[in-house]
């Protein structure tokens, strides 16, 4: 199983982590190494019907942010807005330098 967070828009701001069979995962981060998506655009690429019979069994799995052996993936919702922000590619590793401490640049790089 991998770990997804949910950042969203709530007022709670409590961001769950939810967890996806590889396919379930696959699915939502289809690229080489992606681990960050809007779930609108993954609705789109999918389609409605689609999306939510990935989605749904995903949101079942709930898993206290204790419990995960790490976080996989990052899944944003109502952030189209702010799509700018997010690195092209949508992986972790590809954010822009600026946005960035010079711990994690180091790190970054040798993962890219």
């Amino acid at each position: 199983m991998k770990n997804i967070q949910i950042i969203d828009s709530a007022l709670n701001a409590t961001f769950s982590v939810f967890q996806a069979t590889e396919d379930e995962f696959a699915a939502i981060f289809p690229a080489d190494g992606q681990d960050i998506e809007l779930i609108e655009e993954f609705i789109e690429r999918c389609g409605e019907e689609q999306a939510d019979c990935i989605l749904r069994p995903i949101w079942k799995r709930p898993i206290p942010k204790r419990d995960a052996q790490g976080i996989h993936g990052t899944l944003y919702h109502e952030y189209a807005d702010r799509r700018q922000y997010l690195p092209a590619t949508k992986r972790e590793v590809d954010w822009n330098d600026q946005a960035i401490n010079s711990t994690q640049r180091q790190l970054f790089v040798g993962k890219r």
